[in-house]
């Protein structure tokens, strides 16, 4: 029972960061399923339509646009920053790799395809090539899934709408073609790229102790990279 608690712990404390983030995602997501069954409701109730359970609102194209028209922007703005990251420079930011010298690598991901003897060497080559972009490959891989069920939800609720104005629906494809959609888009993401902008100019003048995501607080604002 004691190895058992203490091993619960030694987890919680080697993962806290990723747990306390996910936690709270799971809060807020739920937090954002009932207000807008609420909401929806209310709406639905306007229209003289039946009530929807909480089961039909959270698979409903509305709740499925409002998650991932979010989600989209997210994966967008952390992949983003993770492929500038390799070419693109900040002064004085700790996010920046340094502006001169090199930074340190990993030699054992530079495989040759072209010159492996084998077609199993040429395959871990492969394997090599894409492991050492996966997080890049990741990001985007979720950000195109999270893209298309913007577009299923989205074009669900509109149709939903359109059906109450007796007006006519449209196809998934039509709807990513209208202004509505790139709107929900392009709200999102003009903040994801503000917030990450900002970050990355604050971080240069203001510390935050403790933190790896700012530098020392006694490095100065020229000070490039994370502290050697």
């Amino acid at each position: 029972m004691a190895r058992d608690t203490h091993v619960i712990k030694k987890f919680v404390h080697d993962n806290a960061l990723s747990l306390a983030m996910f936690g709270l995602f799971f809060i807020f997501l739920i937090g954002l399923s009932i207000t807008g069954y609420s909401q929806a409701n209310e709406e639905r109730l306007a229209h003289a339509e039946s009530a929807q359970t909480y089961v039909q609102y959270i698979t409903s194209g509305g709740f499925i646009e409002a998650v991932f028209e979010n989600w989209e922007s997210e994966f967008l703005q952390m992949g983003a920053l993770v492929v500038f990251t390799i070419f693109l420079y900040q002064k004085g930011s700790a996010d920046s790799k340094k502006l001169r010298g090199r930074e340190p690598f990993e030699t054992k991901s530079r495989y040759s395809i072209i010159r492996a003897s084998s077609w199993r060497m040429r395959g871990r080559a492969v394997w090599r090539v894409l492991y050492s972009s996966s997080l890049g490959i990741s990001l985007f891989i979720l950000f195109l899934l999270s893209f298309g069920l913007h577009a299923v939800g989205g074009v669900a609720a509109y149709n939903e709408q359109a059906a109450w104005h007796g007006e006519p629906t449209i196809s998934t494809l039509q709807y990513m073609a209208s202004s509505q959609f790139w709107f929900e888009s392009f709200q999102n993401w003009q903040s994801e790229f503000l917030a990450v902008g900002a970050l990355l100019v604050l971080s240069i003048f203001f510390r935050q102790r403790g933190s790896p995501e700012s530098k020392p607080v006694g490095a100065a604002n020229s000070a490039t990279g994370e502290p050697q």
